[in-house]
């Protein structure tokens, strides 16, 4: 008989799967699976974590979900996978509900930030762990072990313990772990984060590698940006419980749906303006304002009356140049490789960030007069803020 605390370490361990074999070679003929989260809600205590959060995913895709601390992107994670239980909704994996089935019976896989690897195992021990549960005989599981171990790069520290790894062969350990399994869901709990910029940048090129090339469907829980965007082949942005827009990355930052996505995503200036009839006046010029059909939602254009507002700009969509007696004066330069980004002080003490050609930007030096402006594109306006 297996004790609760027996399933409680498997579960942490990252083995959260018990079908057969010929169970996730089924699924794997189908060609991946489809998840569906329905309106879940859960609240601890007097705060609702979840608000009627609904997501799809399409089998073999890869969904990142993103926000700020305390959003509930990691409480969905965790009703996913079987270790949370929602207070109202669904979830459904290939249209079946497991809202009810144990974190052991849901056939995923899960990485976590802390690795949770067995520290009285080896690296090929710690892989094969999810083998040895299914009962799959010890020379096959070895051999599958060390088969994935190569697939991450580390056939070589296969007898090497986890105090003797560094953080990266860590969670790629813990991502064979998890893969070897063969999961219908792959589940990644900001499993990045506690690594080094060189080490994150590596292992997310190589986890996007292996998740194509596997078909996994994927949920990635995380609060980086860069790694959302680069990895994902969609993304969802999430605030209070909700997901603002989910959209591939792409449109997430060029066409944000709401004021919180746009100023969430990437960096976004604030310029004073003032709104009349679809036309906005900023930095002394009349642009249009995007329409409000392809740009809904609470902050943005549909809902944003004319007079003051706030114009929503990246740092791309500006452009800046030495002049005397200009609108501005540079107060800071980060160089950032091809590009330069500039600070700019305007006349209302409005900062602004500019991105120029790194080529172009020598002579922008802090205390230089100069003057921004604007393309005549569509912009993003919000209401003013203060």
């Amino acid at each position: 008989m297996t004790t609760n605390s027996a399933r409680t370490g498997t579960a942490r361990a990252g083995v959260v799967a018990a079908a057969s074999p010929a169970a996730v070679a089924a699924a794997g003929d189908t060609g991946g699976t489809s998840v569906s989260l329905r309106d879940l809600t859960r609240a601890f205590g007097g705060t609702r974590a979840l608000d009627g959060m609904s997501l799809d995913i399409a089998p073999g895709e890869l969904v990142a979900l993103l926000g700020p601390s305390g959003c509930g992107k990691t409480t969905a994670l965790r009703i996913v996978a079987g270790f949370e239980t929602a207070d109202a909704g669904e979830v459904l994996i290939d249209g079946r509900d497991v809202s009810g089935v144990p974190a052991a019976r849901r056939d995923m896989g899960m990485v976590f930030q802390s690795y949770s690897l067995f520290p009285n195992m080896n690296a090929l021990d710690n892989v094969g762990f999810g083998l040895r549960l299914r009962k799959m005989a010890a020379a096959r599981r070895r051999q599958r072990a060390a088969e994935l171990l190569d697939m991450v790069g580390l056939a070589g520290q296969a007898r090497q313990y986890p105090h003797q790894l560094s953080g990266g062969q860590q969670q790629r350990v813990a991502l064979a772990r998890a893969l070897a399994i063969e999961p219908r869901v792959l589940l990644l709990d900001e499993p990045l984060s506690a690594l080094d910029a060189k080490v994150r940048l590596q292992l997310r090129e190589q986890i996007r590698s292996l998740q194509q090339r596997l078909g996994t469907t994927t949920l990635f829980v995380t609060h980086d940006q860069e790694e959302a965007l680069s990895m994902a082949d969609r993304v969802g942005v999430m605030r209070a419980g909700r997901l603002e827009q989910v959209a591939a990355p792409d449109e997430l930052y060029s066409r944000p749906a709401t004021a919180f996505v746009a100023e969430f995503v990437g960096t976004m200036n604030r310029l004073p303006g003032d709104l009349a009839g679809g036309t906005v006046t900023v930095l002394s010029a009349g642009v249009p304002v995007r329409d409000s059909g392809q740009a809904g939602g609470e902050g943005v254009l549909a809902s944003v009356p004319d007079g003051p507002v706030d114009v929503l700009v990246r740092p791309e969509g500006l452009t800046v140049e030495v002049a005397e007696g200009g609108n501005g004066i540079v107060s800071a330069r980060t160089f950032l490789g091809a590009i330069t980004r500039i600070g700019v002080l305007l006349s209302g003490d409005t900062e602004v960030a500019v991105d120029v050609p790194s080529t172009a930007a020598a002579a922008m030096v802090p205390g230089t007069a100069v003057r921004v402006a604007l393309a005549a594109v569509p912009v993003l306006v919000a209401p003013r803020k203060g």
